[in-house]
């Protein structure tokens, strides 16, 4: 599939803030009929997906791709992300094609500069609460405020929803043993957390090279997930649980696929996908030192618009 399909245009990416959010598959085999996406699940039912139009794919276990299904994702700039049952877990991702060194290089010096770094955590602060990050504070100490303030707005939301709220608590490999919140929420992350790792790959950076969040390999998606989290899936996730609890929903499944289905119509209602990448370049900015200038030889990124401007993952 690395040659175009005889009689067909070959694919072109389109721009990410025209891209429908994400989807997941479980148990079906994705392949590539007459050069588009195709699943056929267990009982050998085919349906087609419009791969190039979306940001991220979602494969559960039970999913199987093939080499062709890979290339043509790769092609058109739709992330592959291989996830454990729920999104607790995962396991691998597919680069969409965007990285560059430049911006590779950009995100690097940042984050390895002590003063730099403290701005953009700064930066990431004032977006996220609305206000000034306190002066004098390193980026440990913001750290620690940003979690209690993030504890207290779990408890807030939780509330709002009529939800008891104990703890963000759950063990990757028990899923089924978190709470009800918790397995909404691990779901609702997960969404969000597919959606900002593309966007990061498309914007060319690297989704390891983190500033508040160091050491994990989805750092910097995490970074900049936490800056969108509590107006999308954080809100729907309780809801769902509240439902779930007061006897309004039935069988996990059912709620799991729920909280996908309301975190898909948050992504377009708050219009996340155009908001992402701005976001991620108004941070960095905020180191105050200019992107290099990009290789000679170095293919433009066609599948966004640009636009100038803890030691863990908390969940």
């Amino acid at each position: 599939m690395s040659r175009a399909v005889p009689g067909l245009m070959p694919p072109k990416p389109i721009p990410m803030k025209d891209r429908a959010s994400i989807l997941f598959v479980e148990r079906g085999e994705l392949n590539v009929l007459d050069g588009a996406f195709v699943v056929v699940d267990e009982n050998g039912v085919r349906t087609h997906i419009p791969v190039g139009g979306l940001a991220c794919l979602m494969l559960e276990p039970g999913a199987r791709i093939s080499h062709a299904a890979v290339t043509l994702a790769s092609r058109v700039g739709c992330l592959l992300i291989w996830i454990g049952e729920a999104g607790v877990r995962l396991y691998a991702a597919g680069q969409p094609g965007g990285a560059r060194s430049d911006r590779l290089l950009y995100q690097a010096r940042l984050a390895l500069d002590d003063e730099l770094r403290l701005k953009v955590v700064r930066k990431m602060f004032s977006l996220r609460f609305g206000e000034e990050a306190p002066l004098r504070r390193s980026v440990d100490q913001l750290r620690g405020i940003e979690g209690v303030r993030v504890r207290e707005t779990y408890k807030l939301i939780a509330q709002r929803y009529g939800v008891q709220w104990r703890a963000r608590r759950y063990d990757p490999q028990a899923w089924e043993a978190a709470d009800i919140p918790n397995q909404c929420l691990s779901q609702a992350t997960s969404c969000l957390y597919g959606l900002c790792e593309a966007a990061v790959l498309a914007a060319g950076y690297a989704p390891a090279v983190g500033f508040l969040h160091t050491g994990k390999p989805q750092s910097f998606v995490y970074d900049i997930a936490d800056l969108f989290k509590f107006e999308t899936v954080v809100p729907v996730a309780f809801q769902v649980a509240g439902d779930v609890l007061r006897g309004q929903r039935g069988s996990q499944v059912g709620h799991m696929s729920e909280v996908r289905r309301r975190c898909r119509d948050s992504f377009r209602q708050t219009r996340l996908l155009e908001r992402i990448i701005p976001a991620i370049e108004d941070v960095l900015s905020a180191g105050g030192i200019a992107v290099p200038d990009a290789p000679a030889d170095a293919q433009p990124v066609a599948i966004y618009e640009e636009t100038s401007g803890d030691a863990g993952h908390r969940g």
